[in-house]
């Protein structure tokens, strides 16, 4: 089964980041309308990553959710670490039978591989911020619109000479 809960959470905290950014209030269930999802998912992720200083949850009248300290102090490997927290990303299967020269030996392999692969995964993760990524889809939402507005004008034209 796949795991959700990284890329889920990354699109909860870049919302976050987005209502800060425009000076909106976001709340849980607009993050739980905005991703379509059940509210108590949001919920579930929200815990690791407000105990872990990511997300600052208030209360009451105005309350909502803020970011726990500035989009550029906050990388995806923060982000990824608090809700999988030590999950691993590979996993090994258990109780191999040794009956030969490869089942002998290959968890210790599987140990070295997937040690490799986490670690260039969580590298990758640590150069990119929650600033840089809100910074990116800003830029990707502002080319969408432009080819939209680009893909309309030949409609208009052809509308308004007719």
């Amino acid at each position: 089964m796949i795991d959700l809960r990284f890329s889920t959470a990354v699109q909860m905290v870049l919302s976050v980041a987005l209502a800060e950014h425009d000076d909106f209030r976001c709340t849980s269930q607009m993050l739980a309308e905005g991703l379509g999802t059940n509210p108590s998912l949001i919920r579930k992720l929200l815990f690791p990553l407000s105990r872990d200083g990511l997300i600052r949850p208030s209360v009451g009248k105005g309350g909502g959710l803020r970011l726990g300290r500035a989009a550029d102090r906050i990388t995806l490997r923060d982000v990824y670490q608090s809700v999988i927290e030590n999950k691993a990303i590979l996993a090994i299967r258990d109780n191999i039978p040794r009956r030969c020269r490869i089942s002998a030996n290959i968890n210790e392999f599987f140990d070295t591989v997937t040690g490799e692969a986490e670690r260039a995964m969580l590298e990758t993760l640590q150069r990119r911020t929650i600033a840089e990524s809100l910074a990116d889809i800003l830029r990707l939402d502002e080319r969408r619109r432009s080819r939209r507005r680009t893909d309309s004008q030949p409609l208009r034209a052809v509308r308004e000479t007719t």
